[in-house]
């Protein structure tokens, strides 16, 4: 195993999708749990920092050190049956493969194609399709972690915590949620969601399902914004979701069910969002002010009679929804979806700014409140996202350092508004290094001082993702 001083070489691993930047001593990459053991242990008599990363999709600021030594678990990479696989194995490209097979994974992380799968267990990842089957948490069976003390665990959900270890007692708010350590007595759920400051995920037990045999895709345009939020709660209201009962396998593992209005992704894009879609791609009708993405699972026949019923009766643009249900669709719906990021990206280099994306999200009674909020932001913003969870991001694209700190500042009073309406400062994204200050806002002291005792007593000298998710002990 090579210790590896080059920063010409670790100035590879030193940033992530936030553009945080960092430093690190050594790079280090261990190809099993026994090396990744060997160095936990290593850094913890040593009190070394060891910052663990994989392909650096987060936008937090997670996997980014600052100082001490860097992990990369990239070679932690075989696939050892379909429910059981390394943490370093591309998540995408094992959800591929499990398609073929008519199996299932259903987190769908964006970033699911360049992610690492024990990456996305260590935040909790989501996705477009949480809306029907949940975050990562209920389709993980069992972990292999090292511990920071250097031990090697193989969990489930009836190992009980370690005995000094105390359990988080908290209540998160009763949404999609991605924020602080899990209140569990059990390690498997504890290990779920702690961003790498906890144990280091070597393997992973996963929960699978059948394969859908169909499934159907729409961009659907909308004269106006209250037309839109109409549309997605009917919609809400009609689908199937799996109730996220652990204990209760059929439940979770519900697929069938699919009459009448049953998504299982609701996406929204806004008005800027769409200004950006008709700069790039044609087709975008004039009248449009927003847009849903939805997809539909079915049996085989789509209930597209359903759907047209209901799209009747709440003014939808007709004659201009996007179907995809061949390669040709299939490709204008994701030209119509790249076309925004792509959009972004190019207005972020353009204005020589860091974008300000939110990650909120809030209860079902609060969307129209939050939304309003987000339709007064006075700087260029983009809005898109999570609809059905009521999740969206708000990309502010400032043009100069004052609108910077306004961004910032707005970012700041959009995070309270969303707590203050019984929402959470995360509900995909994690805390990582850039939102410590948000989780003390929305856990109060009391938790923040039960996270820091918990890490204490699991990491006596604070090795694991130092400066990741809490800023110090007390």
């Amino acid at each position: 195993m090579e210790l590896i001083r080059d920063q010409s070489i670790i100035a590879g691993y030193l940033t992530d999708a936030s553009n945080t930047k960092g430093h690190a001593e050594a790079l280090i990459r261990p190809r099993n749990a026994e090396e990744v053991a060997e160095i936990v242990t290593q850094c913890q008599q040593s009190a070394l920092p060891l910052t663990i990363t994989a392909f650096r999709t987060s936008t937090t600021g997670g996997p980014v050190p600052a100082g001490g030594w860097l992990m990369s678990t990239e070679h932690l990479n075989r696939i050892l049956g379909p429910d059981h696989v390394e943490g370093g194995i591309i998540l995408g490209e094992h959800q591929n493969t499990l398609e073929q097979e008519s199996l299932h994974f259903p987190p769908d992380p964006t970033s699911r194609h360049e992610c690492s799968i024990g990456a996305s267990i260590a935040c909790n990842a989501s996705g477009a399709r949480s809306f029907r089957y949940g975050p990562t948490r209920p389709w993980i069976r069992g972990l292999e972690v090292v511990l920071p003390t250097g031990e090697i665990c193989t969990i489930t959900r009836d190992t009980p915590l370690p005995d000094q270890w105390p359990a988080p007692s908290w209540s998160p708010p009763p949404v999609k949620h991605a924020a602080g350590y899990h209140p569990t007595h059990n390690l498997l759920d504890l290990m779920i969601g702690q961003e790498g400051t906890l144990g280091v995920i070597t393997k992973a037990r996963l929960r699978l399902t059948q394969r859908p045999l169909g499934r159907l895709s729409m961009i659907i345009f909308f004269r106006n914004l209250d037309a839109t939020l109409e549309f997605v709660a009917a919609a809400r209201q009609h689908a199937t979701r799996p109730s996220g009962n652990l204990d209760d396998e059929n439940q979770l593992l519900q697929t069938s069910d699919l009459d009448g209005l049953n998504p299982s992704a609701i996406e929204f894009f806004d008005h800027n969002a769409l200004g950006m879609v008709r700069a790039r791609v044609p087709g975008v009708p004039d009248a449009a002010h927003s847009a849903l993405f939805i997809e539909i699972e079915h049996d085989g026949e789509p209930p597209i009679e359903s759907w047209w019923e209901a799209l009747m009766e709440h003014d939808a643009l007709l004659d201009d929804i996007i179907v995809a249900e061949d390669d040709a669709g299939r490709a204008k719906l994701q030209a119509v979806r790249h076309a925004i990021p792509a959009g972004i990206n190019e207005q972020v280099v353009q204005n020589g700014m860091p974008k300000i994306s939110t990650d909120f999200s809030v209860p079902n009674s609060a969307l129209p409140a939050m939304m309003e909020a987000y339709e007064k932001v006075p700087l260029t913003h983009i809005t898109f996202g999570h609809i059905g969870d009521n999740h969206l991001h708000v990309n502010m694209l400032p043009t100069t350092p004052e609108e910077l700190t306004q961004a910032k500042g707005i970012y700041r009073d959009l995070a309270h508004q969303a707590i203050s309406l019984g929402g959470t400062v995360s509900a995909e994204h994690g805390i990582g290094k850039i939102k410590k200050e948000l989780l003390a806002d929305l856990v109060g002291k009391d938790v923040l001082t039960q996270f820091q005792d918990l890490k204490t007593k699991a990491d006596p000298n604070w090795v694991l993702g130092r400066g990741t998710l809490l800023a110090g002990p007390v």
